[in-house]
């Protein structure tokens, strides 16, 4: 649990100050491996049903589709306005 914690904290330090997209994105990632770790270290007092697991891989299949997504939008991103920073991107249109 207390790895969790820090993994958590340091996704959640990332997402906050960081001004890349790609940084913001590994936060967000860490943030979820956080919760899977937790859902397996959980799992442990369910030895019959293995709930924790089951639930913990279906958390790591979303984390990735979630990136591929995310990654599309970068890259489509980048392509109209040269930069990455969310900060610079201030218009959005159709």
């Amino acid at each position: 649990m207390l790895i969790g914690a820090c993994l958590f904290a340091a996704g959640l330090y990332m997402v906050l100050t960081k001004s890349n997209a790609i940084q913001v994105l590994i936060g967000i990632e860490f943030i979820i491996n956080a919760g899977v770790i937790n859902l397996v270290a959980f799992g442990k007092y369910d030895r019959y049903h293995n709930s924790g697991q089951i639930f913990a891989l279906f958390a790591i299949v979303l984390a990735a589709a979630a990136t591929a997504v995310a990654l599309a939008i970068i890259l489509n991103v980048y392509r109209r306005f040269k930069t990455i920073d969310p900060g610079k991107i201030d218009e959005l249109k159709d």
